[in-house]
Parts: C-alpha cells; sequence; structure tokens
C-alpha cells in the first residue's frame, strides 16, 4: 500500500511528514542540494531517504522509526548490535 498526499509546496509537505504519529521512513525526489540537506536534517523518521525509493535498507546500519514507528528501546544494528555481538580481548606483548 502506498499513500500519497498531494500539498502545495515543499514546507507544507515536511510539516505533513513531521504532523503525522508515524515516522519509518521519509523520503524526498529532488535535483536541489539545499532542499534534500534541509530535509534529511528536518524529516522527522528513522530513516529518510533522497532521491531512492524508501522501502529496502542496509542490514549494516541503525534502523528504526519515530513516533507510533517505533519501540522507542534501541536502533537495531548499528554500534548497539556492534557491541552486542562481540567481544573484546586484552593482550600484552612482550618486546
Amino acid at each position: 500500500m502506498v499513500a500519497v498526499l498531494e500539498v502545495p509546496d515543499y514546507a507544507e509537505g515536511l510539516a505533513q511528514i513531521n504532523n503525522s504519529s508515524y515516522g519509518l521512513t521519509a523520503g524526498i525526489c529532488t535535483d536541489s542540494l539545499a532542499r534534500s540537506t534541509d530535509f534529511t536534517q528536518r524529516a522527522q523518521a528513522g530513516v529518510v531517504k533522497v532521491n531512492r525509493p524508501t522501502a529496502g535498507l542496509d542490514l549494516n546500519v541503525p534502523f528504526g522509526g519515530t513516533g507510533d514507528s517505533s519501540t522507542n528501546t534501541f536502533r537495531e544494528q548499528g554500534h548497539t548490535a556492534l557491541e552486542f555481538f562481540s567481544w573484546g580481548k586484552t593482550i600484552y606483548t612482550g618486546v
């Protein structure tokens, strides 16, 4: 299922995204570097994509939503997974 809302301009589109109770992913298609930078910084979503489909993720990066799209615990993968799935070793070497 895909939801599409027509909005009069960029500012209203961003406001609609940020006023949603959900925030799993958000995306923008644009050729403006300034607009894409603003969007990535201000869109309230766990994953933000520029000129890419909002479905599909790399498994080696943190993932999680905001609002009702989140468990409000921690981001899966990323630094948290690295700490969980690894262990440290202390090594002393004589010269």
